[in-house]
Order: C-alpha cells, then sequence, then structure tokens
C-alpha cells in the first residue's frame, strides 16, 4: 500500500507508561496524530466521547465489525476496542502521520494489511516498578490490579515482533527515543523528496 503518511504502532503492558508518552509526542511533534479508538468499556472518570474514546455500545460495535468498519480490533480486559479503517488511511493518504496505541493483537491485524507500518514496544524497568504505577492510579482494586499483572507478562511475551524497543525508565529519556524514532523515518529519502519537491526541481533544474 502506497501512503503517504507513517503508521506508528504503539504497545506496552498496561501501567507501562505509554499514554503518558503518547501524549507527550504529540505535543512535541508536528504533523502527527493519534487515532481515536472504539470502544465497549463504559468511559472512566473525566474521560469524553469523541475525544478519548468512541463509547459504544456491544451490540453497535458487532456491528461495526460486520460492517468491516475496523482497520483492527481486539477484545481487552473484557472489553471490545477498534480502530478506524477509513479515518487512519484519510489521514496517511494526507501524508499526515498516525500513532495506534493498542496491544499485540492489533499489531498483528495492521502489520497484515498495512506492513510498513512501524512498530514500538514500551519496556518496564521492572515489574515491581509496572506493579507500583498501576497502584498509583488508583483506577482498579486488588483483583484487576492482579490481572493486569498477569496480562502484562503475555503482552511481554510478544516484544520481539516490534520493530523498536523503548526502555521507559525516565520518561525524558524514553521521550527523547520516541522523537528520535520519528526522526529518523522523517529523514527517509522518499519522505524527504515529497517534502522537498519544489526545492530539488530547482536544484536540478537551475542552469550553470
Amino acid at each position: 500500500m502506497n501512503i503517504p503518511g507513517t503508521l506508528y504502532i504503539i504497545s506496552a503492558p498496561s501501567g507501562g507508561g505509554k499514554t503518558s508518552l503518547v501524549n507527550a509526542l504529540l505535543e512535541s511533534v508536528s504533523n502527527l496524530e493519534i487515532s481515536i479508538s472504539y470502544t465497549t468499556r463504559p468511559p472512566r472518570p473525566g474521560e469524553k466521547n469523541g475525544v478519548d474514546y468512541y463509547f459504544v455500545d456491544p451490540t453497535s460495535f458487532d456491528q461495526l465489525v460486520a460492517q468491516h468498519v475496523f482497520l483492527e480490533h481486539a477484545l481487552v480486559f473484557n472489553h471490545h476496542y477498534g480502530t478506524s479503517l477509513a479515518w487512519v488511511l484519510e489521514k496517511l493518504q494526507a501524508g499526515i502521520d498516525i500513532i495506534l496505541e493498542i496491544d499485540w493483537q492489533g499489531a498483528q491485524q495492521i502489520r497484515k494489511k498495512i506492513p510498513q507500518a512501524v512498530s514500538i514496544f514500551i519496556l518496564p524497568p521492572s515489574w515491581e516498578t509496572l506493579e507500583k504505577r498501576l497502584r498509583l492510579r488508583a483506577q482498579d482494586d486488588e483483583r484487576v490490579i492482579e490481572r493486569r499483572m498477569a496480562e502484562a507478562r503475555a503482552e511481554l511475551i510478544h516484544y520481539d515482533e516490534y520493530d523498536y524497543l523503548v526502555l521507559n525508565d525516565n520518561f525524558a529519556s524514553a521521550l527523547a527515543d520516541l522523537n528520535a524514532i520519528l526522526r529518523v523515518r522523517r529523514l527517509r529519502s522518499d519522505v524527504q523528496k515529497r517534502e522537498h519537491a519544489l526545492l530539488l526541481n530547482t536544484l536540478l533544474n537551475k542552469p550553470f
């Protein structure tokens, strides 16, 4: 699939700091947007429909699946999540880079459909740090935290399917690593040729 924009997949175990890093990345990098997923889970305090997620009921989600609306969809912690295919392709065709915050299941689906997608896995520095982060969020009870830790191990198994690994031990360093990945991707010859087409034409055709 020949598309001007780059699709970035970012995955991490729950509590790995993925969302905070992505939010900071969006503030520091231009021409970059995040895809808003559809989900069947209820909104958390402060979340807004159409801003954080598109919140839909299970029946509506099943209808969207049947209509082939999603680029990928997966069941995570008993709730369904899906990414709009039309929205992603529209942005990529317009030359806008897109970030998807998804788990390994969705990442596998996308690689089959868009092989040139760039995938990044966020590593926690330790299991103790991961558990501490989950507890500091104060969003889940003990039973849910235990389940998230178990799911984190299942997520981590798939780390070697990704193009890049970023250790989130120090937030500033992890953010710098993400910026470096995007920077080097944007310096590829095919991207720069589109970006500087007019300049290249002028340089190559200037008479001496």
